[in-house]
């Protein structure tokens, strides 16, 4: 056995089904929710028009990522099912709700690599975006109803002066409008419905924010690197009120998420044209695949035997021996013959699988997985 420390990390067909139930989900805000593929409606322009009740194709089984270069006006739930379309996937899910008014980043995980969404989630995002000064919004962005002005227009000096007390851990009230349950409730949808939601402050962690332009007195361009849970439109709103004036977002963008960045982005557009071309023949939707894997570039790799690698596959432990055997413990994800086989915990002398993958289908393609 031998461990790789450059990488980062993470079952027995009973331990499969059990991690499809926990991990079939197009994730909003955070949360792990389910994805319903509509029944009645494909409004895929590639998909074969069906005659009477000729049953639709049986879907298939696809294992990676894609990063979508996700446009304005875009849902995330509905950007899943675009893929999912596109690559007549099993299952699909995002890690992390990118909202309609942003562009950006968008990764989005086929089949095995659902089980990897939560590594992602948990990284850092990096987000570019532009703040209108004068009026805040009871959505904290430009698609809401004002609900203050101000005539005050901060200047260059007193912003960047603010910045550092948005830096680090701080305490941030979430957007009233928010996928965050309020007895069992979404935020957004009771305030949707009238009803006053008050948010409890909760803490975010913030690694940098600097004042990247300012066009004008109405508008400042901001980059921010953030950890989970932080929410760019109440950085905004927040800002706009210490400075004497008011704040929204009118124009966000992702550049980052987890070991994502914008080299991974792939456009809508290009997407479709790679799925025209495989369907003549002309390529492979591969291609457009990253390994699942990718998503654990900050876990240790693990190497076993194909021997050690059947007792994990059948989610038994299997015992460190010998002089290579890995001193260190914690989460690592397995590999054998250079495959990706399993998330597993490594402690008191052993292997515990907790995660199996099985990678039978489309998968990323050799020179995708190259680049990586």
């Amino acid at each position: 056995m031998t461990m790789d420390p450059a990488h980062g990390t993470i079952g027995g067909k009973e331990a499969d089904q059990r991690d499809v139930q926990k991990n079939n989900f197009a994730d909003i805000s955070g949360n792990s929710q389910p994805h319903h593929e509509p029944r009645r409606v494909n409004n895929d322009p590639r998909a074969s028009k069906q005659k009477g009740n000729q049953p639709r194709r049986d879907r298939r089984d696809v294992h990676g990522w894609v990063v979508l270069d996700k446009p304005i006006g875009m849902t995330s739930t509905q950007a899943v099912a675009v893929l999912k379309r596109l690559f007549n996937a099993k299952r699909a899910g995002h890690a992390g709700t990118l909202d309609p008014l942003a562009s950006g980043g968008l990764p989005i995980a086929l089949g095995e690599a659902t089980k990897t969404v939560p590594f992602v989630m948990d990284g850092r995002k990096r987000y570019q975006f532009t703040v209108c000064w004068g009026e805040e919004r009871d959505t904290d962005d430009i698609e809401g109803r004002a609900t203050a002005t101000s005539d005050q227009r901060p200047t260059r000096e007193a912003i960047e002066a603010l910045l550092p007390r948005f830096t680090g851990v701080i305490e941030q009230i979430p957007p009233r409008y928010s996928a965050i349950k309020v007895q069992g409730e979404r935020a957004y949808d009771l305030a949707r419905d009238g009803e006053v939601v008050e948010l409890a402050p909760r803490p975010v962690e913030i690694h940098r924010l600097s004042l990247v332009d300012q066009p004008d007195s109405d508008r400042a361009v901001f980059e921010a690197e953030c950890g989970k849970g932080t929410y760019v439109r109440a950085l905004a709103r927040d800002m706009g009120r210490i400075l004497g004036t008011y704040g929204h977002i009118c124009a966000l963008r992702r550049t980052l998420v987890g070991p994502f960045g914008e080299n991974d982005m792939i456009p809508l557009d290009q997407l479709e044209a790679l799925c025209d071309r495989a369907a003549s023949g002309e390529g492979s939707l591969a291609d457009a695949l990253m390994p699942v894997e990718t998503a654990l570039d900050d876990i240790p790799a693990l190497a076993v035997t194909r021997a050690d690698a059947a007792r994990l596959h059948r989610g038994q432990a299997v015992l460190l021996r010998g002089r290579d055997a890995p001193t260190s413990s914690g989460t690592v994800y397995v590999t054998v013959a250079g495959r990706l086989l399993a998330l597993a915990e490594v402690g008191n002398g052993e292997i515990i699988p907790k995660r199996v993958f099985n990678l039978t289908g489309l998968t990323a393609s050799a020179v995708r997985n190259e680049r990586n």
